[in-house]
This record gives C-alpha cells, structure tokens and sequence, in this order.
C-alpha cells in the first residue's frame, strides 16, 4: 500500500525530498505558497549568481584586461541584467515545476501548517498523511538598530531587484552573502564598503583564505572594516550616512544604500510548531541524523534546521528523509558538504579548516601549491592584473587530513 507524504515548502529540500519519495512509490503532495525553487532560485543562489556573470564580464571590458583583446565605450545596462536574471530564474522555476509533475507530486499553491505528523491544514482544509516533511527554508536575519527602516536601507532581496543601480553602497556583514554582494557592486563600479563585527571577513573560513579574500575585495576598490559594529544610520544630504565604530573610535560613511547581510535564519515563526511539540532552538527546528523532529512521523530539512544552509545540502537532507519515511537507511556525512563563495576569484572549501583539525586533535598537513608558473593561469592571466585582482590570485590552497 501506497504511503501518502505532504511537503511543505518547494525549495531545493522540498522538491527534493518531494521526487524522491514519489520514486519511492509514495502519494506526495507539495504545497508552497511562493515561487517554486524557494531562496536558492528565486532571490538567492541564482539570481546572484546571474548579476555576478554580467558584472564579471563588465569589469573586464570596462578595464581592457583581456589581453589581445580591446574593447572601447563598454557600457552597463542594468535593467537589461536584471531581465536575463528575470529571465533565469523564471526558467530554471519553471523546470522545477516541470519535474514535480514529471514525478507526479501534486503541487498546491497554498500556504501549509502541520498539525501534527500525519496532518497539515492548508488552503483551508485538512490534509492527511503518514509522513509530513517540513521544508520551509530561511529569511533574511534581522538587525536592529536605529535608522533600520529608513528608506535606502535593503536586504539582499532587495538588493537583486534595484531599479536603479546605486552610486555607493555599505554592506553591514561580511559573510558570505556580504562578500558575493560586495564582489558584485564593486565589479559594476559601484563605491562599496563593508562593515564585519568579527576580526576578518568570512569568520568561519579559514584565516588565510579570508586574507586573500581582503586583499581581493580591497583591490577592487572595496573599503573594509573588520572589528567595527554598526551603530546606526540616519537620512542625510546623498542618501545615508552610517555610523559605525571599530578600535580607532567612531566613523560614519555616506551612502545612496545601506544593504542588511548579516546571514539568515529558519523560517519557522506563525506555524505554531512549539504548539504541537516541535522542539526549536533559536528558530531551528531539532532533528535526529534521518531529520525526525520529536513529533512523530514530522520530518524538517534545509534551511528551517539550520543544520547546514546549504541548497545542495538542503536536497541531500530531503533525500534522506524522504528515503527514511519510505522503509530505508540512507546516511549522511554531514563533515564532507562542499562550499563555495563566488567572489574573485572564487573560494571553494569542504571538511575542516587547519584549524579545526589543530583543535580537534586530528593529524593534518597544510599543502599550498602556486599556479603562477602553470600554463592555464598564465595563458589566462589579464593585461593588468594588479587593477582587477591581486597578485596572489593565482594560488591554489588545499588542507588534509
């Protein structure tokens, strides 16, 4: 006999887990209330990484950096960029679309709440089950401080939607989505600014990857400043002036806006998941290594258990509890998720940092390999390096284990 499984929530765990347990034999239904595709596609992975293209390109034409190559007048059509970004992401929502009926997952464009395990109200009815899978991703992480709803003030939502490309922009985190914003702007001549609470940009690699990612923002033009905390904005002459302060005391810069990116957190509020015994830790839904909540037969995958916010992580995850509700023992290896951070040159890490290994007592060695005296770097290398990268731009470093 068939189990029927209802998702909620179409992002890269939902649909995931959606076709997965359909293959599996499973009755699914998927009920989601926004785009198919969830952050990932609609207002995060891709349509940043569709800007980020356009703007690469421009950079390099806009400085003559190709060598053999001169291009004169190149000039930057934003709303063009922003139609191929449109263009893109209502594609690539599309497809997904396309395998869920393929697969033959009932797709309901309601917003969904479970009841329990076995029961999700949605569109005004109740749904039953035998399995519900929680997927309802993450938003944007707020920050409080004054001036935060001034106008000029944006999240990265925002961000990938400007009518008008602004003339200077400060960037409150330096994250990843701050950094990949911060390689955006600035490729696209953007006067572009990050403020980071921590001692370096991109806290949670490792140190000297972080370093080279300073050292390339900063060749673009980027002003950085680590171990500086905002203190406030207010409207001024020119759009915002921001208030910050770091170890030589406070600063303020001017703006035309004032982007938000300090991460994201699960996007689990007004579901009333507490209610029916949903244990959350600072928003995050708790889960076993099958991704069971401690309400039976609920499942939660991706963003929404901020385990690792990751798209590819979040269908791993779908497929694990998909496969799990349906009679198997799918594993995990949470230590092995690959990242990357598309900033310039892009940043790519999986497993431990150095340090990490050092802290936990794992024998590891630290291997560093330089790509200037290899024939692919060089043949690509740009007519003048030092206006669009850094010098150590052509370097591979890798850590094992």
């Amino acid at each position: 006999m068939s189990k029927k499984v209802i998702v909620i929530g179409g992002g890269p765990a939902g649909y995931a887990a959606a076709i997965k347990a359909s293959q599996l034999g499973a009755e699914v239904t998927l009920a989601e209330d926004a785009g198919i595709g969830g952050t990932c596609l609609n207002v995060g992975c891709i349509p940043t990484k569709s800007l980020l293209h356009t703007a690469g390109f421009y950079r390099l034409a806009s400085l003559n950096a190709v060598a053999g190559v001169n291009i004169t007048g190149a000039h930057l059509d934003w709303p063009a960029a922003l139609a191929k970004k449109n263009e893109t992401v209502g594609r690539l929502s599309r497809g997904v679309g396309a395998l869920l009926r393929h697969n033959g997952v009932t797709v309901l464009s309601e917003k969904a709440v479970p009841l329990s395990g076995n029961k999700v109200m949605a569109g005004g009815e109740t749904l039953a089950a035998d399995a519900v899978i929680l997927a309802t991703g993450s938003k944007n992480a707020p920050l409080e401080f004054p001036g935060a709803g001034l106008p000029g003030v944006i999240d990265s939502t925002d961000a990938l939607s400007l009518e008008r490309l602004p003339a200077s922009v400060v960037i409150v985190g330096g994250g990843v989505i701050g950094v990949e914003f911060a390689t955006l702007f600035s490729s696209l001549g953007v006067k572009t600014s990050v403020i980071e609470i921590a001692a370096r940009l991109l806290p949670l690699m490792d140190p000297e990857i972080s370093g080279y990612a300073r050292d390339s923002l900063e060749s673009c033009g980027v002003s950085v400043h680590t171990g500086a905390r905002l203190t406030g904005a207010q409207a001024a002459q020119g759009g915002l002036a921001v208030a910050f302060s770091d170890d030589t005391g406070p600063q303020s810069i001017t703006a035309d806006n004032l982007l938000v990116a300090v991460g994201r957190t699960p996007n689990t509020s007004g579901l009333g998941l507490e209610d029916i015994g949903v244990k959350l830790v600072r928003g995050a839904v708790q889960t076993d290594e099958y991704y069971r909540t401690d309400v039976p037969s609920l499942y939660a995958v991706g963003d929404c258990n901020g385990s690792t916010m990751l798209a590819h992580a979040a269908m791993a995850q779908g497929e694990t509890a998909a496969g799990h509700i349906m009679g198997a023992a799918p594993e995990i290896n949470n230590k092995t998720v690959p990242a990357c951070i598309f900033t310039q040159p892009e940043i790519a890490a999986v497993g431990m940092t150095g340090d990490q290994a050092a802290e936990s007592g794992t024998d590891h060695t630290v291997g560093r390999f330089d790509l200037s005296g290899t024939a692919k770097p060089v043949s690509k290398v740009t007519a003048d390096l030092s206006r669009s990268l850094p010098a150590n731009d052509s370097a591979i470093y890798w850590e094992s284990t």
